[in-house]
């Protein structure tokens, strides 16, 4: 259900309860009065600015895939598709300049550290800056607008209290909303879970502030009026005033505890007690809004909260018990990666650009990651229990899938999983495994010209793309005349993270035809490593020029081109400011996939 839809009843079941139970100082029910009506009338524009955001989002989105869908069909069987080369100025200015334009100069996914343990996370890009600026804009606002500021203090701190009370109330449902994995914006506006992430983020700083507001608002009120000796009464007498200020403590340690150098440095550690304020405060703010008709808005949030997990729940359940349960064989490569092949119990049909959160109890108990799959391929048990043929039917039944993924070593669940394996005897160990998922799916199939930067484990991303965009070559189900993957990696031996995937890759049908390679070996062991196998599989020693390579492809692109980049921040913000410069003079579109918490 959309999210405006959602707020919309919320409000309409607020307003409901706000006319039965009367004025909120209690007494006789006499109905809202003029400040709640204009709080009822507040909360209505907040829920009319999301469903414009919504909106417009939806629309420019529908718009995109109609033109991206015209385009493939049009270009599937023309070879130099150079109508849909040339870019339209006034969408082109509006990517280079705010869609795909770093906050100022270039950076924004290179993270800024203070030291090798101390991360202070990125910088947003400027179109989600924008966004940012302008809700703490239209929240500052709804704040203080139609509040008499010239009327008694009293009056005035009330009308405060009220006001953000409200806000901070409504607020939490999109922050609860965007911060789940099931959040169904997701797929509608076909926007990251990253970027949600930092918009969850963001809004609940904006909770906290307007929470602290509410508090400070009754607090001076209060001390103004009747002394601190009645404030601390209040706080350990009264139900509501308890209440307030136990959810009012949890927001703030919600807020400090969330800082980005202490989510890097102790993810697992903060995501629990993240769960466990959140829902300390939660269940406060409840109490807190017992006689108060705005509980019917958290009512909403604690829905939205349980649909999630529910769906999360019913999603492990559906993939992984069956005849067999999933499993996982996870192996020590060497370049401290790890590849991890799953053996699903209900596998699923595999697209390009899916990611799965995989559960591993004997290595992090019930702790959840996000990861790339790489690759999927059908194995088949032709043998029965006496070893005899079966029938057709038999034999799908016994078909296994596996699910391939290359996992880079970390600190925490990473570093466990390669520490198990490498004391293994063979360097790799079977364990039981759930896989939560897939989530997102990404076609390139509309593009005559598809570049792809990887970066260490970031092939994994990239891999599925080009399998699937040759086989849409030889099949005719692709518009797709040109694929350059671009793999920068510290050594040779990483090859061998992806070498049985490669191999079938190189001898897929018309490969030849679309498929070019550039690997580049940062730090080669000596120079008889470096060598290129053909013409179209090139290696070179060092880091790659990106502007160079980039500025290449697009002056010999065919069709429409798409850059895309998975790596290191610095590898994006570098990829990012090659398509930039570019974007106004030819139809090239910026792909970047990144996962941050």
């Amino acid at each position: 259900m959309p999210y405006s839809k959602v707020l919309s009843i919320a409000l309409l079941t607020a307003h409901a309860n706000s006319a039965l139970a009367g004025p909120s100082g209690g007494g006789q029910a006499e109905g809202p009065s003029p400040a709640d009506l204009e709080n009822i009338r507040i909360s209505y524009y907040l829920a009319w600015v999301w469903a414009a955001i919504i909106g417009t989002i939806l629309g420019f989105r529908i718009t995109l895939a109609a033109i991206r869908y015209v385009r493939k069909l049009a270009c599937i069987s023309a070879s130099k598709q150079s109508y849909f080369a040339l870019p339209d100025q006034r969408y082109s200015q509006l990517k280079r300049h705010v869609l795909h334009a770093a906050l100022f100069r270039k950076r924004h996914h290179h993270e800024i550290r203070l030291s090798d343990a101390l991360n202070i996370g990125t910088l947003p890009s400027r179109f989600q800056a924008m966004f940012l600026a302008g809700y703490l804009g239209i929240n500052v606002a709804f704040c203080v607008i139609s509040i008499d500021w010239y009327g008694e203090r009293p009056e005035v701190l009330t009308d405060l209290r009220n006001r953000t009370g409200v806000l901070a109330v409504l607020n939490m449902l999109p922050l609860f909303l965007l911060a789940g994995r099931n959040n169904p914006l997701i797929y509608a506006l076909d926007i990251s879970f990253d970027t949600y992430n930092l918009i969850h983020r963001w809004i609940g700083r904006i909770v906290v502030l307007e929470a602290l507001a509410h508090t400070l608002a009754w607090t001076v009120n209060k001390v103004e009026t009747a002394g601190w000796n009645v404030v601390a009464k209040s706080m350990a007498k009264s139900q509501l005033i308890m209440t307030g200020t136990i959810g009012t403590f949890a927001f703030i340690m919600l807020l400090l505890h969330s800082p980005s150098v202490v989510r890097h440095a102790y993810y697992e550690v903060f995501l629990h007690v993240h769960v466990v304020l959140a829902a300390t405060a939660v269940a406060a703010v409840w109490i807190h809004l017992k006689t108060l008709p705005q509980q019917g808005i958290l009512s909403s949030v604690v829905a939205l909260w349980l649909v999630e997990r529910l769906t999360r729940m019913y999603k492990i359940v559906k993939r992984n018990f069956g005849r067999e349960n999933t499993k996982a064989e996870v192996e020590a490569m060497p370049g401290d990666a790890i590849k991890i092949t799953l053996k699903m119990a209900r596998p699923w049909i595999f697209q390009p650009g899916q990611y799965v959160f995989l559960y591993m109890p004997s290595v992090g108990l019930w702790t959840s990651h996000p990861f790339s799959l790489a690759w999927s391929e059908e194995k088949q048990d032709l043998k029965g229990d006496k070893g005899l043929p079966m029938d057709r039917q038999d034999i799908l039944r016994m078909q296994k899938t596996t699910m391939s993924l290359i996992v880079r070593r970390r600190t925490g669940f990473t570093d466990k999983m390669w520490r198990k394996a490498e004391m293994c005897p063979d360097g790799k160990f079977t364990t039981s495994a759930l896989v939560e998922g897939p989530y997102g799916h990404q076609t390139l199939d509309s593009y005559g010209t598809v570049m792809l930067f990887a970066a260490g484990v970031g092939i994994t991303h990239k891999i599925p793309h080009i399998r699937h965009l040759i086989q849409g070559h030889a099949n005719g189900t692709a518009a797709t005349r040109k694929v350059i993957l671009v793999w920068i990696i510290r050594s040779p031996e990483h090859l061998e993270w992806i070498r049985p995937w490669m191999t079938t890759i190189l001898g897929m049908e018309k490969r030849r035809e679309i498929l070019r390679i550039l690997l580049f070996v940062t730090r080669p062991r000596n120079t008889k490593e470096i060598h290129s196998p053909s013409a179209s599989v090139q290696m070179f020693p060092g880091k790659p020029d990106v502007d160079a390579l980039v500025g290449r492809e697009v002056e010999n692109r065919v069709g429409a081109m798409c850059v895309s980049v998975c790596g290191t921040g610095s590898l994006s913000d570098d990829v990012r400011k090659a398509v930039n410069e570019r974007c106004e003079s030819s139809n090239v579109d910026f792909v970047e996939n990144a996962f941050s918490w």
